[in-house]
């Protein structure tokens, strides 16, 4: 396994040793919705890069999850359609959202590194 990747809509993403990626979001995207209440997980079928594929609803506010990358979804965790506040809870580990099949395998490696999301988050915060 490799480490954590990131989008600039504060996804993260592992590459898995079978293949598949791990999306879900990051701690700072967790915390600027808030208390997570509902997550309305996408269908298993492939997707275009950027299309909206989930819906988190939280007390602030609801927002869209996007698919990071062209692939096919394959896999949803399904504990948060009982468990929202796991997104919450552990945004890293076990609130993740769903396990896709990259069109691309090599396109993981192109998105955000730490160093790279961190430089992200403190521009956001400098804004």
């Amino acid at each position: 396994m490799s480490e954590l990747r990131f989008t600039v809509d504060h996804e993260w993403l592992r590459q898995e040793a079978d293949g598949l990626v791990t999306v879900g979001i990051t701690a700072y995207a967790q915390e600027a919705l808030g208390d997570v209440v509902f997550v309305q997980l996408p269908d298993a079928q492939s997707y275009s890069a950027g299309a909206e594929v989930a819906v988190l609803e939280s007390v602030k506010a609801a927002s869209n999850i996007t698919m990071p990358l062209e692939g096919e979804i394959v896999e949803v965790n399904a504990e948060l359609e009982g468990s929202p506040e796991l997104v919450n809870e552990d945004p890293l580990g076990k609130g993740w959202f769903f396990r896709f099949r990259p069109a691309n395998a090599g396109a993981v490696a192109e998105l955000l590194d730490q160093a790279a999301y961190d430089r992200l988050l403190k521009a956001n915060d400098d804004a």
